[in-house]
């Protein structure tokens, strides 16, 4: 096997294993109960959307295309849509809507860079509403603050 067909198996690897994981974090939110795990949920899919920005980054310098696969219409589950009694600053929920959008007319085309690019958006749109939900979750006693661990 020439260098080549073995970057081409591994970028194909690694894309594959960021869509499972990009499927995971989705599957976690579909009709979750608004609880303390919410933040750790938005955590989840913040990484789970970096890491497919960064897989379809080194595709597309490998030279792959997108498989256009979405249609323009798909929407998040149903504990991250407006209509849901989502936890959270509405102007955060705002960015996130408009990332989850850009994303979904994204992946309906073929330009990869522009799915990295919204896939990069909504992850740091969803990583700033977990971090924000987080400190509210604590403040309000549905999650115990995090402790500073003290070193031995």
């Amino acid at each position: 096997m020439d260098v080549e067909a073995s970057i081409d198996k591994r970028i194909q690897a690694e894309f594959r294993a960021a869509q499972a994981r990009w499927r995971e974090a989705l599957d976690a939110h579909r009709l979750a109960p608004p609880d303390a795990g919410f933040s750790a949920r938005l955590a989840a899919l913040s990484k789970a959307a970096s890491a497919e920005a960064e897989a379809c980054r080194e595709a597309e310098a490998a030279r792959f295309e997108w498989p256009p696969h979405r249609a323009a219409s798909s929407q998040p589950p149903y504990e991250l849509r407006p209509d849901s009694g989502r936890r959270g600053p509405d102007e955060l929920w705002r960015r996130f809507d408009a990332a989850a959008a850009d994303l979904s007319r994204a992946a309906a085309g073929t330009d990869i860079l522009a799915v990295a690019d919204a896939y990069a958006e909504l992850g740091e749109a969803a990583g700033q509403l977990a971090e924000t939900i987080e400190r509210e979750d604590e403040a309000s006693g549905l999650l115990q603050p995090r402790r500073a661990r003290r070193s031995a």
